[in-house]
């Protein structure tokens, strides 16, 4: 990488990490950079997934306050997490790259419209029940069924994984959004270390990338959870979607 190679990615490293601690979907920022870099798409995931694990054990520190008294459901659904983004991470490396590179665009694609219909997703989740409806606390096993499946993306791509967790979330526990958001981060987490800790031994991956990730989501993780109780997400998610979409175009034209 060029110098100025180096700083955009350690740039788009503290993005991302902000962006996953707040709203999810860091991935976005940090994919098409690397592969303006120069990293193949395949390379780029992993060099990605790598990177992101600080970030993502950072957002979930910052936002230590809202997780308080939600252990015993934050062990029940990261079991789910850790074997859904084991199997994600296996399926990335068993696969043809060829396919990986058909399909990417696709995983895009949905993370940018899920991206688009976050604000709609957080209304409906709002406004979908009775202020005075017991509150649920479990979720059940459609809940559990749901963050594993969404962990199997999370670990082949991870884009947009987080604002699937929200939404599942909501829809299935009566909790206020920060703390789901909190429960969000820990799952990110979970997916994001077991799937690079696969990587780390059997996949290809450029280290000058995963560094400048790493300190930059480290960084970016913090930033993100000291300011997510009171941002407002609109320019950043329009943000996100512009990233993005250069991202599915550049993608399209390889």
């Amino acid at each position: 990488m060029t110098p100025l190679e180096m700083l955009g990615v350690f740039a788009a490293g503290i993005g991302a990490g902000a962006l996953n601690a707040v709203v999810g979907s860091g991935t976005l920022v940090t994919f098409p950079v690397l592969l303006a870099a120069g990293l193949s798409p395949l390379t780029a995931t992993v060099s990605n997934a790598l990177g992101l694990v600080p970030g993502a054990v950072s957002g979930a520190i910052g936002y230590r306050r809202e997780l308080a008294g939600q252990g015993r459901r934050v062990r029940r659904l990261g079991v789910g997490a850790a074997l859904g983004g084991i199997t994600g991470a296996c399926l990335l490396l068993t696969l043809p790259a060829e396919a990986f590179e058909t399909i990417v665009p696709c995983l895009v694609g949905l993370a940018l419209v899920l991206v688009a219909l976050q604000p709609l997703i957080s209304r409906t989740v709002r406004n979908r029940r009775p202020a005075d409806r017991p509150v649920r606390r479990d979720g059940g096993w459609p809940l559990s069924t749901g963050l594993t499946l969404a962990s199997v993306y999370g670990g082949y791509f991870a884009a947009a994984q987080g604002i699937i967790y929200i939404s599942l979330m909501g829809l299935l526990l009566d909790e206020p959004l920060q703390r789901l958001n909190a429960v969000k981060n820990v799952l990110v987490a979970v997916v994001n270390t077991v799937a690079a800790t696969l990587f780390l031994f059997v996949a290809d991956f450029d280290w000058t990338a995963v560094a400048l990730i790493a300190a930059g989501s480290a960084l970016g993780g913090q930033l993100g959870a000291m300011t997510g109780r009171r941002f407002r997400p609109a320019v950043l998610r329009a943000l996100v979607v512009a990233v993005g979409t250069v991202a599915l175009v550049q993608l399209l034209l390889r």
